[in-house]
């Protein structure tokens, strides 16, 4: 998911480890409906981003705080999906993910989820993770952290009973090697393997459940590269 917001005078385009400061707002948007196609974004009537698909999502993008008419709209159409309000304040950064089913009739229907970010450095010698359940298709998760390959035998989870639509705070932990794990809360059926995570000191991460490409399993993850 790789490419929402800006319109208002000059759009610019922020490099991944600047901070949203003074009077600006940074904003980044994340495709994660299944069954959506490719959209376009449109911020106060204009185009800012285009052809987005899915499992993309945009960089930081920086605008003026306030309120923000945005449409998502299929791409080089004028059929909109979803039009709604965004209120965005100075010196703040935030994650818009498109999620649940564009289909007619499926549910749970498609959504925009507003998630305000911290990109404030981790302590020394830690790094800061955020898990977001955005896979329609999957019941409520367990996530597990471990190194990797190890066992979930004797393992608590770090998270537990994550619905649909909730995302977490951020996890602190020491700088190494990982493995995430999402199964089926209360068992071990694991849904999304993360395989070896390599960190290192000041990494921010978002790690977001999708769906397989038009709805259900296999589930995946998109990893976010929040801070350096």
């Amino acid at each position: 998911m790789k490419h929402l917001l800006c319109a208002i005078a000059a759009l610019s385009l922020a490099a991944g480890t600047v901070f949203a400061q003074g009077t600006n707002a940074r904003v980044r948007i994340v495709h994660a409906s299944p069954d959506a196609p490719a959209v376009d974004i449109f911020v106060n009537g204009s185009k800012v981003l285009e052809n987005l698909p899915f499992r993309e999502y945009s960089e930081y993008l920086s605008l003026p705080a306030g309120t923000y008419n945005v449409e998502i709209r299929v791409t080089g159409t004028n059929t909109v999906v979803r039009q709604l309000s965004v209120p965005v304040q100075a010196g703040r950064d935030y994650t818009a993910i498109a999620v649940g089913y564009a289909g007619s009739g499926r549910t749970p229907g498609f959504d925009v989820m507003l998630l305000e970010d911290d990109n404030s450095a981790p302590a020394d010698g830690r790094i800061k993770i955020r898990v977001a359940h955005t896979a329609p298709g999957a019941p409520a998760v367990d996530v597990y952290v471990t190194t990797p390959f190890e066992t979930l035998d004797g393992k608590q989870p770090v998270l537990t009973n994550v619905p649909f639509k909730a995302a977490s705070g951020y996890l602190s932990v020491p700088i190494g090697m990982y493995q995430a794990r999402v199964v089926v809360a209360g068992t071990r059926t694991i849904a999304i393997d993360s395989h070896r995570l390599v960190t290192w000191g000041g990494m921010i991460r978002t790690i977001i459940a999708v769906d397989n490409r038009g709805g259900g399993a296999p589930f995946d993850l998109i990893l976010l590269p929040d801070r350096n």
